[in-house]
């Protein structure tokens, strides 16, 4: 937890200035600045530091392979081009997971000040307090959230399947932030959840607080066969969610 609320005091210093070292991956309108590579480097270097046997996988390169059985799963800035349009809706997402999966996650949005927490079977928290999903079990009247890809096709298949998706719920919503989706459902705000592609930093976190603030989470194909997403609701809404939209 610490070290997710001092990176984002980093953040907030770059957040306030203009955007330096833009710089676009996977395609022209996904992009990375200096905000997401300074972040990173001090969350890695912090876990260097403090846990030198585990393993990291971290969104903007840094990686090592684990040697005590438990790796960090970092997305130093997610929600990066709501960060440079200025739009105050990103947060940091760390995850630690063994060969079980998740162990203990955190997501912070500095700008709300709102720190999402879990532990394997211990539960999920909103600032220390602990936090439960929708118990909505209408799909009609649920409101979804969901995210959009950077790849022109994928993101094609995404507008069919909203489309599909949009007469049999309340309303969809789009954060520009997967994590802050996956920790807005866990507490309740969110009846559901549904995104693909979506890579393991994206999840990592927010997978974890949504089991563990009583949610049900499976695997979403991902369109062009790229890195499968989730469907996650309540017990109650899940299954009519995903039928929906797999």
């Amino acid at each position: 937890m610490v070290a997710a609320t001092q990176a984002s005091d980093i953040l907030l210093d770059y957040f306030e200035g203009p955007a330096r070292g833009v710089d676009t991956k996977s395609s022209p309108t996904d992009l990375v600045s200096d905000a997401d590579r300074v972040a990173e480097k001090f969350l890695v270097d912090f876990i260097r530091h403090e846990r030198p046997e585990d393993g990291i996988l971290a969104e903007e390169g840094a990686g090592r392979p684990s040697r005590s059985g438990l790796t960090w799963v970092v997305d130093p800035l997610d929600g990066t081009v709501n960060f440079l349009f200025g739009i105050p809706v990103w947060c940091v997402s760390v995850a630690i997971e063994d060969d079980r999966g998740g162990v203990a996650g955190v997501i912070y949005n500095p700008n709300s000040e709102e720190l999402f927490a879990a532990e394997r079977d211990r539960g999920a928290t909103l600032n220390g307090e602990g936090i439960h999903v929708s118990d909505r079990a209408d799909l009609a009247s649920a409101l979804i959230g969901t995210g959009f890809s950077y790849d022109s096709e994928a993101r094609s298949q995404q507008a069919a399947l909203l489309r599909r998706v949009l007469p049999h719920v309340r309303d969809v919503r789009r954060a520009g932030s997967a994590a802050i989706d996956l920790a807005t459902l866990a507490c309740g705000r969110f009846d559901g959840f549904y995104e693909a592609p979506m890579e393991a930093w994206d999840k990592a976190a927010g997978v974890l607080i949504v089991t563990e603030a009583g949610g049900v989470v499976s695997e979403l194909p991902a369109p062009k066969g790229l890195s499968p997403g989730v469907v996650a609701a309540g017990p109650a809404l899940h299954d009519a969610l995903r039928a929906l939209v797999v």
